[in-house]
């Protein structure tokens, strides 16, 4: 039996065409207002939401806009993971990723579950 814990990770890959990106990262706040300790880890198309512009090229009202979403998030203390090789893919570096995001392998993520976090997939 797994033991309760506080903390949530967050997987998402889906992109900016999807409006699932805006439906993960309300819930992703959520448990931020739920006192859970969030991380939120991207991988395929979900990369570009954490691409510098990119966030602002959805808005699913009635949810706020995705780029408002996200930074609530980072400001409230989200964690944000990039998988490095669908950043390296899509000719990206850490310089075009929104300040905060951290390129880094499914090991943080691993880290995370086997502590006991929650999974979500979006």
């Amino acid at each position: 039996m797994q033991t309760p814990s506080d903390k949530l990770v967050v997987l998402i890959t889906k992109g900016i065409e999807s409006e699932l990106s805006s439906v993960a990262f309300t819930i992703a706040n959520g448990g931020i207002t739920a006192g859970l300790k969030v991380s939120v880890f991207l991988t395929s198309t979900g990369i570009d939401l954490v691409r510098k512009g990119g966030q602002r090229m959805t808005h699913v009202p009635p949810l706020d806009p995705l780029s408002s979403l996200i930074e609530s998030f980072q400001q409230r203390g989200g964690t944000i993971w990039a998988c490095p090789p669908c950043v390296t893919s899509r000719g990206y570096t850490q310089e075009d990723m929104l300040d905060g995001v951290v390129i880094v392998g499914a090991s943080a993520m691993h880290a995370e579950i086997k502590q006991g976090a929650a999974t979500l997939s979006f």
